[in-house]
């Protein structure tokens, strides 16, 4: 399904029938089939929404990228199809986004999932902001260059979030564990999960592991 936001069309998919809402956002240069198998797990107690973020998968492509303008289409998908008190799962840029949009909007939302969230480009490990700036080089995307560039969320902002968040990472994440541990730190009703022996994306992509720690905090 497609909707008009503003100036900006959004892809987004609807499963299942009952239960509170869901939104679904992938990271960069993906699209909302990454979370297929979650989908088919979470649809039988929750209404999901997975949508493409701007310029991913089928939604319209932007003049620029920044994720507060993804925080935006977030926020006006929730107000077009009335969306009442939904959940946000977030992964990677899609955690990024879901932070942004429970500190400019929880009044909105039950609370948010993070999923491999960081605050500034600096909470990549270094070896891995290596590869990003390299991946640019290479391809010239601007959706790597906003990795390059953003977000810059000072953790003490974090602090207007005022729903339940679950600040997830993989043990063997990308992201510096003390950023992790930073951004729960922030927020005050927040748990921390440090997920035993699982990459950035290897609980996440076409799996549905990722439930099992969430589906008590998403009743």
């Amino acid at each position: 399904m497609y909707i008009q936001l503003n100036s900006q069309i959004i892809c987004y998919e609807r499963t299942g029938e009952r239960g509170t809402p869901v939104i679904l956002i992938h990271g960069n240069r993906e699209d909302h089939h990454i979370f297929d198998k979650l989908v088919e797990t979470m649809s039988k107690d929750h209404v999901v929404y997975a949508m493409d973020s701007r310029g991913h998968g089928e939604s319209a492509t932007p003049k620029s990228y920044h994720y507060d303008d993804m925080a935006s289409d977030v926020i006006n998908l929730i107000d077009a199809l009335d969306i009442v008190k939904p959940y946000i799962v977030g992964y990677s840029d899609g955690a990024i986004v879901a932070l942004l949009v429970a500190m400019r909007a929880s009044r909105l939302l039950s609370g948010i999932v993070c999923c491999g969230a960081n605050l500034t480009p600096a909470g990549f490990h270094h070896r891995d902001l290596r590869e990003i700036k390299k991946e640019y080089k290479r391809t010239e995307d601007p959706r790597v260059l906003m990795m390059l560039q953003e977000p810059n969320i000072d953790a003490r902002d974090l602090s207007a979030i005022t729903v339940p968040a679950l600040i997830v990472a993989g043990e063997k994440d990308c992201i510096k564990e003390k950023e992790t541990q930073k951004i729960a730190a922030s927020i005050n009703n927040s748990e921390l999960l440090i997920i035993s022996g699982q990459t950035h994306s290897s609980y996440i992509e076409n799996t549905d592991v990722l439930y099992k720690f969430i589906e008590t905090f998403t009743v």
